[in-house]
């Protein structure tokens, strides 16, 4: 990692912490996204991610459940949202610690049994059965082996997706104008 990076994340990082540690609400941070399809083809769509800065991301649905698999589907974009996470969470620590990384790619798999979402079998959970996050960390050469366990471990601890699928977060469903709307109708 150049030095750059390391004095980069350090001056951002370090005020912050202090920050945080006297005034430990201001760490409470939401992210957001939404979708807004109706009435639109039930195999494609849109998802506008944060504030929407980079535009709307479209998707398409798995071909697996009737999808054409034309376009990310929403597993695709857990992956991606671990995988990034990851990613910029060791290259973020490397860069504390002063370890520089010649290669650093992230892949992620997730399995899921589509019987289970198309209600084939109400035994199979409409989920993921597992979720494999392959890294693959290059470190400079001469790097202590002892820095490149400490890097990765503390990423699996700092990652905040990471450690949102490994939990129990609660996830509510708010459901509005359902039953006005169609009674109306």
């Amino acid at each position: 990692m150049s030095d750059d990076f390391t004095t980069l994340v350090t001056q951002r990082q370090e005020p912050l912490q202090g920050h945080y540690r006297t005034t430990p609400d201001d760490a409470q941070i939401s992210d957001y996204a939404v979708a807004n399809s109706a009435g639109a083809d039930p195999f494609h769509g849109a998802v506008t991610a944060g504030d929407g800065q980079a535009g709307p991301l479209d998707f398409g649905i798995h071909s697996a459940i009737g999808g054409e698999h034309d376009l990310p589907n929403p597993g695709d974009m857990l992956c991606g949202a671990l995988a990034a996470c990851l990613d910029s969470t060791l290259r973020m620590i490397a860069a504390r610690m002063g370890v520089h990384l010649d290669d650093l790619e992230v892949s992620v798999n997730a399995l899921a049994d589509v019987r289970g979402c198309l209600m084939v079998d109400r035994t199979v959970p409409a989920g993921f059965q597992g979720i494999d996050a392959d890294v693959r960390l290059t470190p400079a050469e001469g790097t202590d082996p002892a820095q490149v366990r400490m890097l990765t471990s503390a990423a699996e601890q700092c990652c905040v997706v990471l450690q949102t699928l490994r939990g129990d977060v609660p996830v509510t469903t708010n459901f509005s104008g359902t039953v006005d709307s169609a009674a109306a109708g």
